[in-house]
């Protein structure tokens, strides 16, 4: 149930991120707004596959996996966090 709820407030972020690019400065800023939603999407939709995972990124060795609570909470951070601190400091 949670993740249920998870994916649909995140869902409904986006959709209001994209939104307002859209509406603010077109086409081009909404596409923009979701190539950059994608990768806090990623990590709210499937965390346990993203937590799970264990190698080599960007030349450092994860030899444990990540707790899924832990990939979406980061996911969240971003998708929530960033905007309100980037609003902040402008």
């Amino acid at each position: 149930m949670a993740t249920l709820i998870n994916r649909g407030l995140s869902l409904l972020v986006c959709i209001v991120y994209i939104s307002v690019g859209y509406s603010v400065q077109g086409s081009g800023r909404a596409l923009g707004v979701f190539i950059g939603l994608l990768f806090p999407m990623a990590c709210i939709w499937f965390p346990e596959p993203l937590g799970n995972f264990t190698g080599i990124i960007r030349g450092q060795l994860m030899t444990s996996p990540t707790p899924a609570v832990l990939v979406s909470a980061g996911g969240w951070l971003i998708l929530v966090g960033v905007p309100i601190i980037d609003y902040f400091i402008q």
